[in-house]
């Protein structure tokens, strides 16, 4: 099982950029898929999340600026962030666990984790 982010950079403020989440060794289709990120000095915020069947959920920092979506074909989740904010700025991780349909509750249900990809948001 592997996770691959890409797409973070560096972006100012009211700029977009789309994060993707490249998964290998399952199926995204039967296992749901949560976006974390980490601001420096600061701990592992749940950002958005997936389940299998598509439904989809936001974390009220991001409600209306994100939008998370799946592509079956490519296996590959993604993560568009718009009118950012230099509060965004964080790594930004996805993470899975395989068979699990479901969002969890808690980010540590997740066993699954990428190496995150850094997203920057300063003028």
């Amino acid at each position: 099982v592997q996770l691959m982010e890409s797409g973070g950079g560096l972006v100012q403020p009211g700029g977009s950029l789309r994060l993707s989440c490249a998964a290998s060794g399952f199926t995204l289709t039967s296992s749901a898929l949560s976006w974390a990120r980490q601001a420096p000095g600061k701990g592992l915020e749940w950002v958005s999340g997936i389940s299998s069947d598509g439904s989809t959920f936001y974390a009220d920092s991001v409600k209306g600026r994100a939008t998370i979506s799946r592509d079956n074909a490519k296996n590959t989740v993604y993560l568009q962030m718009n009118s950012l904010k230099p509060e965004d700025t964080a790594v930004y991780y996805c993470a899975t666990t395989p068979g699990r349909s479901v969002v969890p509750a808690t980010l540590h249900e997740h066993n699954y984790w990428g190496q995150g990809t850094q997203v920057t948001v300063s003028s």
